[in-house]
């Protein structure tokens, strides 16, 4: 397996114009192949999704084919695919249904390390039936959090535990699958944002022990739109608000009208470019699956290569504060520059052609928790397709803000 960081930026013309891009934890670059497959399939014929014309089946074949494609990239079961407007909407989605078998004195848990999108629709899913919310806080130092941090709040009222797989913000990636023993011993279902962490980590649901498993496609070279997977038998068991024609087969009962076949398309362009990211396997001789998670350990070898050139140059220079130290992170590193505003900072960078924003990027949470207030800080996330000019542009930037 070898991962060739030039043949990847080939793929990209967005990165024609010079542009170090930093902020991929807000939305990747796209390749030109999902730009191609998006256009192929929304030029080509099609109709709802059905079997008697060619048009039809052309509909039915690319929600398949997407199904699979995110099976294979999270290891999960295809029936249990649930595609969504985005992971907020999915979230919100969910909440509301197993809201419905929730009772007043219920808890629910959530943590400050998340993205408000797997904290918020909790609260108020829980709030609208009397249930109880309950907080678990984390290292303010270290940002760590730990699975006995989440089993302090545990009881055997809990419902479901929402925790993110990586923090968008900081970088932290719990220990998953303790935290999801911890939960299923008192009988209680865990729901992962995976969103800041499958791309940058070979996924398997199933080793995570996750009961659901949110994505979002934008940020792994894919189109904008959310995904949430869990085994088939349990969606069963849940029955969201529809429409009394919409069929009531699982995953489409959690599907809202007719689905952008264009953009699944493009979902599926996505997973087989991760597929081919840095695996030496013939696509026609080897899973799918098997690809995915060789080119993403791949990645994520070089990614920490690269992280650690990136935060040893940033603690070299005076005035710059990392904030967060966690031992497994993702390559995402959170900072601020003493005497000058976030704000400055980021512009100055800007006029450098460097991205790299600053704000609370929705983990308002987090950023209170650790005296951020709602400014928050600088954020400079790796990609795939950064290198180590990109690195060196970065950290000249920040030295001369």
């Amino acid at each position: 397996m070898t991962f060739d960081v030039d043949r990847v930026r080939g793929d990209f013309p967005a990165l024609a114009d010079g542009t170090a891009y930093f902020d991929g934890p807000g939305g990747s670059q796209t390749p030109r192949q999902v730009a191609d497959a998006i256009a192929a399939t929304m030029t080509a014929g099609l109709a709802n999704r059905g079997t008697v014309t060619a048009a039809e089946r052309r509909a039915e074949e690319t929600v398949v084919g997407a199904r699979q494609a995110v099976a294979d990239l999270l290891g999960c079961d295809a029936g249990g695919v649930v595609f969504a407007r985005s992971m907020t909407q999915a979230t919100y989605d969910m909440s509301r249904a197993l809201a419905k078998q929730w009772a007043p004195g219920d808890q629910v848990v959530v943590t400050r390390l998340d993205h408000d999108s797997n904290i918020r629709p909790w609260v108020q899913a829980a709030e609208a039936v009397g249930a109880e919310v309950r907080w678990v806080g984390f290292d303010r130092e270290s940002a760590e959090l730990t699975v006995d941090d989440v089993r302090a709040e545990l009881t055997d009222r809990t419902k479901v535990v929402a925790v993110t797989g990586a923090s968008n913000l900081l970088g932290t990636r719990p220990d998953i699958p303790a935290i999801a023993d911890a939960v299923h011993e008192v009988g209680a279902l865990l729901y992962v944002d995976g969103v800041h962490l499958t791309p940058h980590a070979p996924v398997d649901v199933v080793e995570l022990g996750a009961d659901f498993f949110g994505c979002s496609p934008y940020k792994f070279f894919g189109p904008h739109h959310g995904i949430v997977v869990a085994a088939p038998e349990l969606l069963a068991r849940l029955h969201p608000d529809k429409l009394l024609p919409a069929t009531d087969q699982v995953p489409e009962r959690f599907e809202l009208g007719t689905l952008p076949y264009e953009i699944l398309a493009g979902t599926t362009a996505a997973v087989d470019y991760i597929a081919g990211l840095a695996s030496d396997a013939h696509p026609d001789v080897t899973r799918r699956r098997t690809r995915v998670r060789e080119s993403m350990a791949a990645l994520e070898e070089y990614e920490d290569q690269l992280f650690d050139r990136l935060l040893d140059g940033l603690r070299r220079i005076d005035g710059v504060r990392v904030h967060g130290s966690p031992k497994r992170h993702t390559p995402t590193v959170l900072f601020s520059v003493e005497g000058r505003s976030n704000r400055e900072v980021y512009e100055h960078l800007a006029a450098a052609g460097v991205n790299a924003p600053a704000s609370n990027f929705y983990a308002l949470e987090a950023s209170r928790w650790i005296g951020l207030g709602d400014a928050g800080a600088i954020r400079a996330g790796l990609a795939p397709y950064t290198n180590e000019e990109d690195i060196d542009r970065l950290l000249e930037g920040v030295a001369g803000a």
